[in-house]
């Protein structure tokens, strides 16, 4: 975005790539850290980014009373919105039982809290206004974005579960977009285990601290509900590319492209992520 508006070039290509699935890989196990040198984390089984996740899990359903059956509405949506999805690998509706009977990788977390391991590519194209004037489609627009990180101590979960970071980043990216949270239509959530689009939605302002199991029942977050989230599936769902994949569907839905997943008078749509790098992005059908 900074390269582009200031003249530095015109047109770049973002490229991204994963064999996860054909290089086996597991995020985790003997041999792997998480943040830090896997002899310091083995003997305390830290092994992988589902462990710190499923601590963190642990202290809000402490701090707050989550339950696994308010968790699993998160699975279970994003289960049926990749139903929807042609490209999504996984398509099997998820039933209630299915997540609650489904086994534990870290408890508390669930298999079906997990994102998939896949292969997959990506790939998006930004230009200056006037160049897509002219193309095929209708452009969508990078109206604003922020990010904040946190690498000291970041193999460390805050305690805030990054509600902090994550809305000083959404209230710099609408700030340079111009508009307020009131705007958004629809939210693409970094879901790499199921528990982040809970801390996410609550930094995010939608909920208070601790609300957020209560707040994604009775379909909110589905398609047709208050507040989608991650109406491709996600990386529960459809893939799991690193975000990439979720950045790709707010442009097609805002494209109207979506079909049956389509979200209704879709104009503006929040890319959020909470990790030790917060990064918010805002995309909109209007500059």
């Amino acid at each position: 975005m900074a390269a582009l508006a200031t003249g530095q070039c015109r047109t770049v290509a973002l490229v991204y790539g994963n064999d996860g699935a054909s290089a086996r890989a597991t995020y985790g196990g003997a041999g792997e850290g998480y943040g830090t040198a896997p002899s310091l984390m083995l003997p305390y089984g830290m092994t992988s980014p589902g462990a710190f996740y499923a601590m963190m899990l642990q202290r809000h359903r402490h701090l707050y009373g989550t339950t696994e059956e308010q968790l699993a509405a998160v699975s279970m949506t994003f289960r049926e919105h990749a139903r929807l999805n042609p490209n999504a690998v996984m398509r099997k509706p998820v039933s209630m039982q299915d997540y609650l009977t489904s086994r534990y990788v870290v408890e508390p977390l669930h298999l079906l809290d997990y994102c998939l391991i896949n292969d997959g590519g990506v790939a998006l194209i930004l230009t200056v206004p006037e160049a897509a004037a002219d193309h095929p489609r209708s452009p969508v627009y990078v109206l604003g974005a922020a990010q904040q990180g946190q690498l000291v101590n970041s193999d460390f979960p805050p305690e805030d579960f990054w509600a902090g970071a994550i809305s000083d980043a959404s209230a710099r990216a609408l700030r340079l977009a111009g508009r307020e949270r009131t705007d958004i239509d629809a939210l693409m959530i970094y879901d790499n285990f199921s528990p982040n689009v809970l801390f996410t939605l609550e930094g995010l302002g939608y909920c208070a601290p601790g609300e957020s199991g209560e707040f994604i029942q009775g379909g909110r977050i589905g398609i047709g509900g208050d507040l989608p989230v991650n109406t491709s599936g996600g990386h529960l769902s459809e893939s799991y590319l690193q975000g990439w994949g979720l950045s790709v569907e707010a442009v097609r839905q805002l494209r109207g492209e979506c079909g049956p997943r389509q979200v209704p008078d879709v104009s503006l749509i929040q890319w959020a992520c909470s990790s030790p790098i917060v990064t918010s992005i805002i995309y909109g059908t209007e500059p």
